[in-house]
C-alpha cells in the first residue's frame, strides 16, 4: 500500500524528512545533456503511454526555472502543461515544489545548512502527494545531471533522495551526444543513481537508421540500453503569433482572437516590392515590414479575397509605425493577424529564427504528435522491464 502523504495535523510531521514515506511507486527521473533537448516532451509522452497500462501515475517536477503565478503560488510552466493535458489531479504545489527565483543560489548561499534541510524537506512531502496512490510516477529533471549542485539539488541529489530510475534525453547524432551521456551517466553513478536507457531525439529523419545503429553500439561500452530514437518533427519547433508576439515584445493591432493559435512556417522580410511579394502569400508565410510599406499591407489585404479567407500566418509591423487610418480600418475590416513592434525588420527575423519553441498548454496541434512519436519510437516494454522484478523501492 502506498505512503499517504503527510498531514499537516499529524504531530510527527514536525520532523524534517530526509527521504519520502512512500516506498511502492515506480519512480522514473526523466534527465537530459543539456537544456531543450527534450525532456518535457518525452514526460508528456512517456507519461500518456503509461497512462494506458494503469491510470495511476503521476508527475512532479521537483526544480523548476520558468514558472508562473497560480494562485499565488510559483508553479513551474512544465507542471501546468501537463496537467492541463491530462487532469492529474493532484495539488499543483505537490508537481512543482520549489521555484528557482532570481536570488534563490544567494539566500541558499547564505545559510546553506538550515534552507538544505528545508529543501529536502518540502521535496519530500511533495514527493509523497504527487506519488500517493500511484503504480508510476515520472519525474522530470532541470537540465543535465549537474543542474542545481550550487544549491544542493542536482538532479543526481534529487534522483538519489527519490531513489528514482534515469532515463537520459540527448539530441540527435553520435559523437557529442555520447560523450554528454557518459559524462552525465559517471555523475548519476557517483550518487549511485541507475541509468535505465537513454532517447536520442531530434534525429534527422534522413540518418536515423545510421544514428541509431551506431548510437547503439556506443551505449553498449557504456552499458545502457538504446530505448529509441525520434525523429525531428518540424512542426513542433514552429511557433504560434502569441509566441512569436511575446518573443518580439509587440502588441497586437488585429485579429488576436482568431490569429494567437497561427502557426509561423516561414519569415519573410517584405524588402521588395509589392508585386514581387505576392507570390509569398500563402499559409503559413508571416510577413515583416515596417507600418509605412503601405502598398504591402495593401497587396495583403487584397490577395486576402473575397471570402474573407486567411492567406497569411500574420504581419508584424515594425518600428512601432502604423498605416494611415484609411488603411488601418481596412485591415480591421480582415481576419488578418497583425502586430506592431518596436525593432527593425532584421532583427525581428533573426529573433523569431532563433527562438526556442516550448510546447504550451493550448498546442492542441503539438500534442498527438508528441505522443506518437513516442509510442512508436521508444521501447515502452523496455523501460517497465527496469521495474518488474520490483515489488518496493527501498
Amino acid at each position: 500500500m502506498t505512503a499517504c502523504p503527510s498531514d499537516s495535523n499529524n504531530s510527527t510531521d514536525n520532523k524534517l524528512l530526509s527521504v519520502p514515506r512512500n516506498t511502492t511507486t515506480k519512480r522514473i527521473f526523466i534527465a537530459a545533456t543539456r537544456m531543450n533537448d527534450g525532456k518535457t516532451t518525452t514526460s508528456l509522452a512517456l507519461f500518456g503511454a503509461l497512462r494506458h497500462l494503469t491510470k495511476d501515475v503521476g508527475f512532479i517536477k521537483p526544480v523548476g526555472q520558468r514558472f508562473v503565478d497560480i494562485e499565488g503560488q510559483q508553479i513551474d510552466e512544465d507542471s501546468v502543461l501537463l496537467d492541463k493535458i491530462f487532469n492529474v489531479a493532484v495539488p499543483m504545489q505537490a508537481m512543482s515544489p520549489i521555484a528557482i527565483h532570481p536570488t534563490f543560489t544567494r539566500e541558499y548561499l547564505d545559510n546553506p545548512s538550515d534552507l538544505r534541510e528545508t529543501h529536502i524537506d518540502q521535496l519530500c512531502r511533495a514527493f509523497d502527494r504527487a506519488a500517493y496512490e500511484k503504480d508510476y510516477i515520472i519525474i522530470e529533471g532541470t537540465g543535465h545531471a549537474g543542474v542545481g549542485s550550487v544549491f544542493g539539488l542536482s538532479n543526481a541529489d534529487v534522483a538519489k533522495r527519490l531513489n528514482a530510475k534515469v532515463i537520459i534525453v540527448a539530441s540527435g547524432g553520435i559523437g557529442g551526444p555520447m560523450d554528454q551521456i557518459a559524462l552525465n551517466k559517471s555523475l548519476f553513478e557517483k550518487s549511485e543513481v541507475e541509468v535505465i536507457g537513454v532517447i536520442i531525439n531530434k534525429v534527422l529523419p534522413e540518418k536515423i537508421d545510421m544514428v541509431e545503429k551506431y548510437c547503439r553500439k556506443a551505449l553498449s561500452h557504456m552499458d545502457i540500453p538504446l530505448l529509441g530514437c525520434i525523429p525531428a518533427e518540424p512542426k513542433l519547433t514552429k511557433p504560434n503569433l502569441n509566441q512569436v508576439a511575446e518573443e518580439v515584445d509587440g502588441h497586437w493591432v488585429n485579429g488576436k482572437e482568431y490569429g494567437g493559435s497561427q502557426r509561423v512556417d516561414k519569415v519573410v522580410i517584405g524588402a521588395m516590392a509589392a508585386k514581387g511579394i505576392v507570390d509569398y502569400f500563402v499559409p503559413g508565410v508571416l510577413i515583416i515590414t515596417p507600418g509605412d510599406r503601405e502598398e504591402i499591407i495593401l497587396s495583403a489585404i487584397t490577395a486576402q479575397g473575397g471570402d474573407n479567407k486567411r492567406l497569411l500566418s500574420g504581419i508584424i509591423l515594425t518600428h512601432n509605425i502604423l498605416p494611415d487610418s484609411k488603411l488601418m480600418t481596412m485591415i480591421q475590416k480582415t481576419k488578418i493577424p497583425v502586430i506592431s513592434c518596436s525593432e527593425d525588420s532584421y532583427v525581428v527575423a533573426s529573433r523569431i529564427n532563433k527562438m526556442t519553441v516550448k510546447t504550451q498548454p493550448e498546442d492542441s496541434d503539438k500534442i498527438p504528435i508528441i505522443k506518437d512519436l513516442v509510442t512508436k519510437n521508444v521501447d515502452i516494454d523496455l523501460i517497465c522491464e527496469a521495474f518488474a522484478s520490483e515489488e518496493t523501492i527501498y
